[in-house]
């Protein structure tokens, strides 16, 4: 997964997740919900496949149209839920693959600087001066 895949897939999470004005997930205030959007909410839920994974309830198309409006509202503070821990894993997983393939280092530790004149083992390269700018004796 490259870093790009990673954040298009932030990205499209962040587009899908259900607004506050839509979902009692994440309101400022105490508002009435609104039950058609919710149920509508639920019914794609149902077509994608994903209702038993996302509110723990398999549902039907029929069984979402009979759901009792308190009961419509759990099931969208369920998934509201579920996005948001979808969301969190994801961001988590893509901070991880980012810091781990740009090598980035956290510790407050400086790097350990190794002699331009010698290789990854320490040993002496070949032609190269061991004093840099002074000239080879032969």
């Amino acid at each position: 997964m490259s870093a790009e895949d990673a954040l298009a897939d932030v990205m499209n999470l962040m587009e899908t997740e259900p607004s506050p004005s839509s979902s009692l997930a994440g309101g400022l205030g105490p508002t009435a919900p609104d039950i058609p959007a919710l149920r509508e909410q639920l019914a794609v839920l149902v077509s994608t496949g994903k209702a038993k994974e996302a509110i723990g309830v398999p549902l039907t198309h029929e069984e979402v149209k009979r759901l009792s409006n308190k009961y419509v509202e759990k099931l969208a503070k369920r998934y509201g839920t579920y996005v948001g821990s979808k969301t969190t894993e994801s961001l988590i997983d893509s901070f991880i693959f980012l810091a781990t393939a740009k090598h980035i280092d956290f510790s407050q530790q400086s790097p350990v600087q190794s002699h331009p004149s010698r290789d990854e083992n320490g040993y002496p390269l070949e032609g190269v001066d061991e004093v840099p700018g002074s000239a080879t004796v032969e």
